[in-house]
């Protein structure tokens, strides 16, 4: 099974996700990782990427969770997948793939982003990020403002339920 995390920059995918992964003793994959070295120097300065720039992103991402199902790993994948177009690109099996969504609100994610270190991902692209964002209605919807722990009981008694 795949779990795909979802949800704006500073939502919390990554913190979510390594939590997530351990407690189900699954693998911990960032879609992050997935984007090429001009993806992310736009970012880094802080130029907001387009769907032409986040084709072979969500390929490569596509190809890898075909690898997975392929391979029958459990998987948590911290992906943006912020329009419903990229994740119908992605949710290639329904039953083998689940959507949470990390929600919360810009203010909220704006303070977390101003917080954080060592990431390209820096505040100033957060409007352009809402403004791509689709919400799912087919998801596991988690409120973010609650602490990490409290978030992955959450997650995973909804999986479970």
């Amino acid at each position: 099974m795949i779990i795909l995390l979802m949800g704006v920059s500073g939502s919390g995918k990554t913190t979510i996700g390594h939590s997530l992964a351990e407690s189900l003793h699954w693998e911990f994959q960032d879609a992050d990782n997935f984007h090429s070295k001009e993806n992310i120097e736009k970012m880094r300065h802080d130029i907001p990427l387009n769907d032409n720039d986040r084709m072979p992103w969500l390929q490569a991402l596509q190809e890898a969770i075909k690898k997975w199902l392929q391979e029958a790993k459990n998987v948590v994948l911290a992906c943006s997948a912020l329009k419903e177009s990229y994740r119908q690109f992605l949710m290639l099996d329904e039953q083998r793939i689940k959507l949470v969504y990390l929600k919360g609100s810009f203010e909220e994610i704006k303070k977390r982003l101003q917080q954080r270190q060592n990431h390209y991902m820096s505040e100033k692209l957060l409007k352009s990020q809402f403004n791509a964002l689709q919400e799912p209605e087919e998801a596991i919807s988690v409120d973010i403002c609650q602490p990490p722990d409290i978030i992955v009981k959450n997650i995973l008694e909804q999986l479970m339920g």
